[in-house]
């Protein structure tokens, strides 16, 4: 038994002298003088007529006032109960325990409503700054080549070849086979400018991947002329733009001399393919 079972026993025990003393220890008078004297045994009669006579008050006389009653004699007077004295319990806690065994995890509870939005935090700290990003991709085009020698037909189409270099961004144009190729997609401008020749026609297309796309054409005249083109293509990927020279039907041709560029072949990227 612990240390708190001991406290509550005691306090039952307090609880009982406490109720139980007063009339443990009060003694009749009988037994008090018969401690002194020993009578003679009485038959049931003759004591209760002396018990009568020895606790009944005469006519005339006041009962002393210390005089005892018994519970079961008549006229005996009403005794108020003796109040049970109360212990606050409270003092008899005992020491704390060990702490006990963890119990199983219960169930989930379900999962209640979204709550109200709360208030915007305060702005953060500027961050660090980045690494450098991958270089972005190339979305230009643009060249411009002239050609400073004649050239006639033939009796098959001819590729006008062009030897002077003015703008060539990113190479997209090649000298070698004079053929413009797309390397960026979307709109693009193109302009062609030559010379006539006296006495002779002049004849030639501009070419998109080997389909005819303008003309550009001067008449039989006795005087040279300057004589332009353009357009503006939409283009894809690796499409091809170049300058055709008619075959030789009739007598074709355009000018040029080695001192001066007459012949001139231009065209850039309007807008890129890749921009809404």
């Amino acid at each position: 038994m612990g240390s708190r079972g001991l406290r509550l026993v005691l306090a039952c025990c307090l609880l009982l002298a406490f109720a139980c003393g007063p009339a443990l220890g009060r003694v009749p008078r009988d037994l008090q003088e018969q401690e002194g004297t020993e009578e003679p045994l009485l038959d049931h009669a003759e004591r209760a007529e002396e018990s009568h006579e020895k606790y009944s008050h005469r006519q005339g006389e006041e009962a002393p006032a210390s005089q005892c009653f018994r519970c079961c004699d008549p006229g005996a007077p009403v005794y108020q109960a003796v109040p049970v004295p109360q212990i606050n319990i409270t003092i008899l806690k005992g020491e704390k325990g060990d702490r006990g065994d963890r119990g199983l995890q219960g169930k989930y509870g379900k999962t209640g409503s979204a709550g109200a939005r709360g208030h915007v935090g305060p702005k953060g700290q500027k961050g660090s700054v980045g690494a450098p990003g991958d270089r972005c991709k190339s979305h230009y085009a643009a060249f411009s080549v002239g050609r400073k020698k004649p050239l006639h037909s033939n009796d098959y189409y001819q590729t006008v070849i062009f030897d002077t270099e003015f703008v060539n961004l990113y190479g997209h144009f090649n000298m070698f086979t004079g053929k413009f190729y797309c390397y960026v997609p979307g709109v693009y401008f193109f302009s062609l400018n030559v010379h006539t020749w006296n006495q002779k026609e002049t004849y030639l297309h501009v070419m998109r991947n080997g389909e005819q796309v303008v003309i550009l054409y001067a008449q039989v005249s006795d005087r040279s002329i300057m004589q332009s083109q353009s357009l503006m293509l939409e283009l894809q990927d690796q499409d091809e733009v170049w300058v055709r020279l008619f075959k030789g039907e009739r007598e074709n041709a355009i000018f040029s001399d080695e001192f001066d560029t007459y012949i001139t072949f231009s065209g850039y990227l309007v807008k890129p393919a890749a921009e809404p």
